[in-house]
Parts: C-alpha cells; sequence; structure tokens
C-alpha cells in the first residue's frame, strides 16, 4: 500500500493547529506564572518597605490605594523594616497632592512618626516608581526590600525591580480590591500583556547592548 500524501492545505492546516495550541499553552503558563507570583508572600526583614503608587483622589487615597498603603503599615508594625517609601506622582495637573504625599498623610494619621517615611513625587508608572525608589536607596543608604502591590502586580513590579538593580522580595496586599471575575480577568490580560513587551524590551536590549 502506498501512503497518501497530505495536501499542502492539509500540512498547513496541521501546523497552524499545532502552533495556535503552543501559543494558547504558552499564554495559560505565563497568566498561572503571574498568578502564582502573586500568590506569595516572601515578607522577611528588610531595610524599607515600598509600597507601589495607585490613584488618589485629592487628598484620599482609592480603595486600591489605600489597600496597599494599610499593607505597607501591617509590615510596618510588623517590625519587618524602619522604613517605609511611598511612591507615585501627581494623577493630573489639577492634583494638589501627589499620590505619595496622600499616603504620607493616610501613614501619619495612623500614628506613623514621620522619620519613618520617604517619598518621592515625581513618577507616573510602575518603572518610574521604582527608578525614584532606587534613587531614595542610595541616598539613604538602604538596601533589601519589601514591594507592596496588588497581587496580579506583583510579578511586574519583582521583573521591574530586578532589571534595575534592586534587591526586593514581594508581600501582595491581602485584601486587594481586585475581586470580581471581571477585574481579575481584565487585570491578568493587562498583566500577561505587559509581559510580553518587557520581554520584548529585554531581547531588544540585549541585541543591541
Amino acid at each position: 500500500m502506498t501512503r497518501r500524501r497530505r495536501s499542502p492545505l492539509g500540512r498547513l492546516l496541521r501546523w497552524c493547529f499545532w502552533l495556535t495550541l503552543l501559543l494558547a499553552a504558552w499564554l495559560l503558563g505565563v497568566a498561572a506564572w503571574i498568578v502564582h507570583v502573586g500568590n506569595r508572600d516572601d515578607a522577611a526583614p528588610a531595610d524599607a518597605i515600598v509600597v507601589l503608587g495607585a490613584a488618589a483622589y485629592d487628598a484620599q487615597p482609592s480603595p486600591v490605594f489605600e489597600a496597599r498603603i494599610d499593607h505597607g503599615l501591617d509590615l510596618y508594625r510588623a517590625g519587618h523594616a524602619k522604613v517605609l517609601i511611598f511612591t507615585g506622582g501627581y494623577g493630573g495637573a489639577r492634583a494638589r497632592f501627589s499620590e505619595s504625599q496622600v499616603a504620607r498623610r493616610y501613614a501619619l494619621r495612623q500614628d506613623i512618626p514621620a522619620s519613618a517615611i520617604l517619598i518621592e513625587s515625581r513618577s507616573r508608572t510602575t518603572v518610574e516608581n521604582l527608578v525614584e525608589t532606587r534613587r531614595l536607596l542610595q541616598d539613604h543608604g538602604l538596601q533589601r526590600v519589601i514591594v507592596v502591590s496588588d497581587p496580579l502586580h506583583m510579578a511586574r513590579a519583582l521583573r521591574a525591580s530586578r532589571r534595575l538593580g534592586i534587591d526586593a522580595i514581594g508581600s501582595p496586599t491581602p485584601s486587594t480590591r481586585f475581586r470580581t471575575f471581571r477585574t481579575q480577568r481584565e487585570f491578568l490580560l493587562r498583566e500577561v500583556y505587559f509581559f510580553h513587551r518587557d520581554l520584548f524590551e529585554v531581547l531588544r536590549d540585549g541585541i543591541g547592548s
């Protein structure tokens, strides 16, 4: 018996099927890794606790930002570090306070001593949060930090920290406001996108160096 040859179209469809399957498996793996990192709390003794910025409404932190601040304060009270670093610049041209200033005011009302708080008010993105954090760490002779953010944001924050040479461990807020299926799905899809954007930038920088 002679073997029946597949047509070119059949071979193409077969290759497309396997490529689609591999792509789906890759994306599911990336998403699972992001969820895994966000479910880990590696809080341990450090030099500072870095609370990444989020939206603020005039002098009040948004619910997302408040949850991050509260977790940072809990870590401070538990003795994990003696310094709190709040990050985040001005949300708009008319904003009276930067995100970090709002966080500082909130912490002071919770009886956190002013001497334990450092802020930066220039950043607008996660990477900028961490660039300014690195500057504060260098200025104050601090090294290891605990990064506080929402669980699904933690993988990207730690990736950026490593790229910037920051010795960071993660402690995601247990009271994240992203609890519904819809908000978690949207957050996760966004983080999967950022994973590939960051990967492309790493590869581009490696080729260009």
